[in-house]
């Protein structure tokens, strides 16, 4: 008579609860770190979208006044929006300004918390905006 051979399953509970429980920490990271990287783009382009319209506050109003054409003052402007993403605490920044408009770059990296446990360490954002200079 001849036995017939049984699959040993043993710990194939384990393998399973050991893959699912590395599925659920990385998905936990996504959406702990994912929401974090998020807040941050959203901070980062208000910011952006701030120093745009301080910097196209800085009009010529002795232009305004001899000519009645609005116009920005491309190094005021400049300094302007510089000042106020670097007093957010912002270090890559990039100011572009014109008689006409002003536009303003800025980049940042957001730390990761979770997902450090597979090597992803930080996500890189950054936002432009551009303002106008306008009579309300």
């Amino acid at each position: 008579m001849t036995r017939a051979r049984t699959r040993d399953e043993r710990g194939a509970a384990s393998a399973f609860i050991v893959g699912m429980t590395i599925t659920m920490l990385v998905v936990a990271g996504l959406v702990v770190d994912g929401g974090g990287a998020l807040n941050a783009k959203s901070t980062i382009a208000d910011d952006v979208e701030a120093a745009a319209v301080a910097g196209a506050q800085a009009t010529d109003e002795l232009h305004y006044r001899q000519h009645d054409e609005l116009v920005v003052n491309p190094a005021e402007a400049e300094a302007r929006a510089r000042e106020v993403l670097a007093s957010r605490g912002y270090t890559d920044i990039r100011v572009y300004a014109t008689e006409t408009t002003v536009t303003v770059s800025a980049r940042d990296t957001v730390a990761t918390k979770m997902l450090l446990l597979i090597g992803f360490n930080e996500f890189d954002i950054d936002a432009t905006a551009t303002a106008e200079a306008g009579v309300l």
